[in-house]
């Protein structure tokens, strides 16, 4: 047999061994079965701004939007291609001011089920430790924003003052409001109690009232409905702002085009709706980044100018 034949034949024979080799162990490769670490990162300005997953929530949102009708939200979420029970995003946001760290919401902890609670491994994926966080701000106190703030009853945040507009404090940590709640709310007054009380007893709570200057860069703004005290923050560094909706919006699909859609978790749904058209008509009139439930994580985006309302952020 021809030398260059009897080489062709051996080189063919190896790569047929080497294929059938990678694979046998491609086919054998264990799954990993998680997700990457859940945060992602962007400089606002001088602020370096982190969001953090908490995880999702299937929510059955045609049984909780209010003024409209399932068959209407079942068809707006087609078009997104979604469906219900929708998986609803919870997220936190850091702020690295350069002088100190600051959380926007603690996510769920425990407190909602075993797909949240996942906050504090994407802050620590991030980069960063609880003990390195100084403030926490809270948009307003329902359990998947304020039920990271403790592990079975212990502080998470060793060094952190939390605070709180005064009437979400007044409304949710109130016994007389717990014992006059109907039973399917009384879960929502206790997880507050139970997230917060910790930090009030520890002397590491502060509450504020109104529009308020919270340190330089960072601005609390009052948009009740959702809670009593359910607060915006304004974030603002070099020029460039980002605007924390927290509770603003819960379905972007269903709420952007309509607005006047509430849910059945707001305290006051007509107000509720008022602060959701003005927070709209605010960031299209400038453009704003805004984080919040505007669009799958990483939850922060830009809103356009439409010709009568937002429809989308991106």
């Amino acid at each position: 047999m021809p030398r260059f034949i009897l080489m062709l034949k051996v080189a063919a024979m190896s790569l047929v061994a080497a294929l059938a080799f990678v694979a046998s162990a491609q086919a054998g490769a264990p799954m990993v079965k998680y997700q990457a670490p859940g945060y992602y990162r962007m400089m606002l300005g001088n602020f370096e701004v982190t969001a953090l997953s908490d995880g999702t929530v299937p929510l059955p949102v045609e049984k909780l939007l209010l003024n409209t009708t399932p068959e209407k939200v079942e068809k707006a979420l087609d078009k997104r291609f979604l469906g219900s029970p929708l998986q609803t995003s919870v997220n936190g946001y850091l702020i690295n001011t350069g002088s100190k760290l600051v959380l926007i919401d603690a996510g769920a902890g425990s407190l909602f089920g075993p797909t949240l609670g996942k906050l504090i491994y994407s802050l620590q994926a991030s980069g960063y430790q609880p003990a390195d966080v100084d403030d926490i701000y809270i948009t307003h106190m329902h359990p998947d924003h304020v039920g990271g703030l403790v592990s079975d009853g212990r502080i998470v945040f060793p060094n952190a003052t939390v605070h709180a507009r005064q009437a979400d404090v007044d409304y949710w940590l109130s016994e007389d409001n717990l014992k006059a709640a109907p039973d399917s709310s009384k879960g929502f007054f206790k997880g507050a109690m139970a997230s917060v009380n910790p930090y009030i007893k520890a002397g590491q709570f502060k509450a504020f009232e109104g529009d308020a200057q919270l340190m330089p860069g960072i601005q609390a703004i009052a948009a009740p409905g959702h809670t009593p005290g359910h607060s915006l923050y304004k974030i603002q560094s070099d020029g460039q702002t980002l605007m924390l909706w927290g509770d603003i919006i819960h379905v972007a699909a269903v709420q952007f085009p309509q607005p006047s859609v509430a849910i059945a978790f707001d305290t006051d749904s007509k107000e509720a709706v008022i602060q959701r058209e003005q927070a709209f008509a605010e960031a299209a009139r400038h453009g704003e980044l805004v984080g919040g439930r505007i669009s799958r994580f990483r939850a922060l985006a830009t809103c356009a100018v439409p010709i009568k309302a937002i429809r989308s952020c991106r």
